[in-house]
């Protein structure tokens, strides 16, 4: 299974999330209600997630889970494609929901609940 396969695999049973490709080039842009929480680039390996701040960024690129995620605000990471599929799982669904509670209250209903795994 490749990379953006393991990737896909997590992301699209979340509730509304969807795949798009808004630069063109064969990026794989995941959203939900219209505000990414994962990116995988066109060239360059591994899949950009969301954390909390940019505490926690700079606290899990300082431990080795990931880099700064080039073009993106400093709570941003890069994950790269040989994390194992746990912690890759875990760094997905933290960024959906991250991604998640910040929609209006609106939005967030208009979803169906997220079943945790």
């Amino acid at each position: 299974m490749t990379f953006r396969e393991r990737v896909h695999k997590i992301c699209a049973p979340l509730p509304g999330a969807e795949k798009s490709d808004p630069w063109g080039g064969g990026h794989d842009a995941w959203k939900v209600a219209d505000k990414m929480f994962a990116c995988i680039g066109a060239s360059l390996p591994g899949v950009s997630v969301k954390t909390a701040d940019v505490d926690t960024a700079t606290m899990l690129i300082d431990a080795g889970v990931g880099i700064k995620a080039p073009y993106f605000h400093r709570s941003w990471i890069t994950l790269p494609d040989t994390t194992d599929d746990s912690e890759l799982s875990h760094r997905l669904c933290t960024s959906y929901d991250i991604v998640r509670a910040g929609l209006t209250k609106k939005a967030q209903a208009a979803l169906p609940a997220r079943e945790e795994a």
